[in-house]
């Protein structure tokens, strides 16, 4: 009598275990230092150029709002490049280059206060600081969204888009203030150097952080992407003014009313971004993207009101809370 073969049933595969939320966020984080750097280099001149453009170097307030804007018309102007960078070369080496990038914006920004004599010389080699701060800001924007979406997955784009703007502003908000008392107390050659010494901290630290593979995927021709995104991207630009408004002239402003203090206006907007964020992180699922934007907008024209209409100090800083827009 032959006996029965007795089996035990296969055991299907144990899920393998998620990463805890926390877990996620400090991956996150970890990546989007980088960008925290990157802003705090395009924070920390951000309220002294101008009045050094204007006051030290005797241009006009145009100028010195052209020279603030080259950055960030080099920065739009790179994204396709930045965008093919990341995407052949991997995202941490899209990074390092752009840390670089601000390696050389440094040490340019320090040759031109360097000739602060030769007017004309020094405005044209800020000029060219500018926008190479501008390039690197594009390569590490892209880079590091890149790198958070591949290493926590595409399920967690929504967070790794949102803790990358609370980077971008926060580093604003304290690159401001910072700029002002650094400049105070050690003088303007100094702003050069904290922009080299910080991007190569950086380097440093970038140099043994693992990357992500890099994933080959169909490429969609540029200008494809560009008319997909248009209309979008057209209503971004569009609630992008406060900012630009507010980056480009309240130092000018607030030195033309004899007023002090133009960098905690900077700083108050980049709070109040964070904020923001963290406190309206759910409404685009509960209002929608196209309600939220509108909303957002209609708080953006009464700060804009506010800026106008405003007769102190105290006043604009108050301002500055509305103008976040729908990032």
């Amino acid at each position: 009598m032959m006996g029965h073969s007795h089996r035990l049933p296969a055991k299907s595969p144990m899920p393998a275990a998620q990463p805890g939320s926390m877990t996620i966020t400090l991956q996150i984080v970890s990546i989007v230092f980088y960008t925290f750097i990157a802003f705090l280099c395009i924070g920390l001149p951000i309220a002294v150029l101008p009045g050094y453009v204007h006051d030290q170097l005797g241009f006009s307030p145009l100028i010195a709002g052209l020279t603030i804007a080259s950055q960030y018309l080099a920065t739009l102007l790179s994204r396709p490049f930045a965008g093919r960078a990341t995407d052949t070369l991997g995202s941490k080496r899209s990074i390092v280059f752009g840390l670089w990038g601000i390696v050389i914006s440094g040490s340019m920004t320090l040759l031109a206060t360097l000739l602060h004599e030769f007017a004309t010389l020094s405005l044209s080699i800020l000029i060219v600081a500018r926008l190479f701060l501008g390039v690197s800001q594009g390569l590490i924007g892209v880079g590091t969204i890149s790198w958070c979406i591949g290493k926590v997955g595409p399920e967690h784009t929504a967070r790794s888009i949102s803790w990358n703007g609370i980077a971008s502003y926060g580093a604003i908000a304290i690159g401001a203030p910072l700029g002002v008392v650094v400049i105070d107390s050690i003088g303007f050659n100094s702003l050069g150097i904290a922009l080299m010494v910080m991007a190569g901290l950086a380097l440093r630290l970038i140099r043994d952080k693992p990357s992500v593979p890099i994933i080959v995927g169909e490429r969609l021709p540029y200008w494809s992407v560009f008319g997909r995104i248009a209309p979008y991207g057209l209503g971004l630009t569009l609630s992008s003014i406060g900012y630009g408004t507010l980056t480009t002239f309240i130092t000018l402003f607030y030195l033309n009313r004899g007023w002090e203090g133009a960098a905690y206006c900077l700083s108050m907007f980049g709070v109040c971004f964070i904020l923001a964020r963290l406190l309206f992180i759910g409404a685009i699922n509960r209002l929608g993207g196209y309600n939220a934007a509108i909303v957002c907008m209609a708080v953006e024209i009464c700060g804009l009101l506010m800026l106008w209409l405003s007769s102190s100090s105290g006043f604009r800083r108050a301002a500055a809370l509305p103008l976040q827009g729908p990032d």
